[in-house]
């Protein structure tokens, strides 16, 4: 029932987004386009492509002429964190600003609160310095083919997006990671699986990993062999199908009292992973006189899967 809930909140608030974006835009460029269009920098693009830099791409009002210098101001108060800009002009003579700024204090780069973070350009021409809001009138592109933006940081898993407030002040919006366990590394021998894997927005609380099938569990150990990085295996013995049908095994997460985790490929910015992240099927012989293929994949929703399927040996 839960489930259903879910799909039918899902499919509603979709609703609302499609009925409501055409309004919300014809208010933006017809009320608060004109009205603030004159003092505030009007934005042609801004997005968080690689899941942790932020690239900004912004008009100045007409009436500022040309610009020496400009800042990009993350933040509200007295002490908002600078990146620099770059100004130039082209061919039309619009005044343009463009900002590329690394995200996070994990990956090295700006550290970003939680919540909503405030944008403005702080614009200096010979002595005199202004502070320009950034309008956001259209939402941001959406992408279609085999990549798109990713959503969230591959270093530390943060989620960050561009986004405005009700009157178009655009802002930057901050989530922390949504807690997994992210693929590593997969290799599969003749005699098991090694699994290498790292946890994000998880702590280390003595976790373990469970293969599962339909009716069938394997428990394994999980071993830390670098910082952050943790390995597990587990024997293709184990992992044999008890009848003809084939078996999908999934790998499971446990840490501490927390719920489990699927082991997942979910830190990229491919849109269809099945496909781009596929891997060869393997033929073993994990008893004696026993074969069996094993196709190592990811679900459309990311979740590492193996199949295992007998093998009859023919004369």
């Amino acid at each position: 029932m839960g489930s259903v809930r879910g799909r039918l909140g899902r499919v509603r608030r979709a609703a609302v987004r499609r009925i409501a974006a055409p309004l919300r835009a014809r208010l933006m460029r017809g009320v608060f386009l004109p009205l603030r269009g004159r003092r505030s920098a009007t934005v042609l693009y801004a997005a968080v492509l690689d899941g942790q830099t932020m690239n900004l791409h912004a008009e100045l009002p007409a009436p500022v002429g040309a610009a020496d210098d400009a800042e990009l101001l993350l933040g509200r108060g007295r002490s908002p964190h600078r990146s620099p800009a770059r100004v130039h002009t082209d061919r039309s003579g619009r005044v343009l600003v463009d900002a590329a700024v690394l995200l996070g204090a994990e990956t090295g780069g700006v550290p970003v609160r939680t919540g909503v973070t405030r944008l403005r350009l702080r614009v200096r021409t010979g002595r005199r310095t202004r502070n320009y809001p950034l309008l956001l009138v259209d939402a941001p592109h959406t992408y279609r083919g085999t990549t798109r933006p990713m959503k969230a940081s591959p270093i530390s898993g943060d989620r960050y997006r561009v986004g405005r407030s009700l009157t178009g002040s655009a802002r930057l919006r901050h989530a922390p990671p949504r807690p997994g366990a992210e693929v590593v590394d997969v290799h599969i021998e003749h005699a098991r699986i090694d699994v290498r894997l790292r946890l994000v927005g998880l702590p280390a609380e003595d976790p373990w990993c469970e293969f599962v099938a339909s009716g069938r569990r394997v428990p394994r150990p999980l071993t830390e062999t670098e910082p952050g990085v943790w390995q597990t295996e587990v024997p293709l013995a184990e992992m044999y199908p008890l009848s003809g049908r084939r078996e999908h095994w999934d790998v499971l997460l446990r840490s501490g009292e927390r719920r489990p985790y699927r082991v997942a490929r979910l830190l990229h910015d491919l849109s269809d992973p099945q496909r781009v992240l596929a891997m060869r099927t393997v033929l073993v012989a994990p008893r004696k006189d026993a074969l069996m293929s094993v196709e190592p994949r990811y679900t459309p929703a990311g979740n590492l899967r193996f199949t295992c399927r007998r093998v009859e040996e023919t004369a």
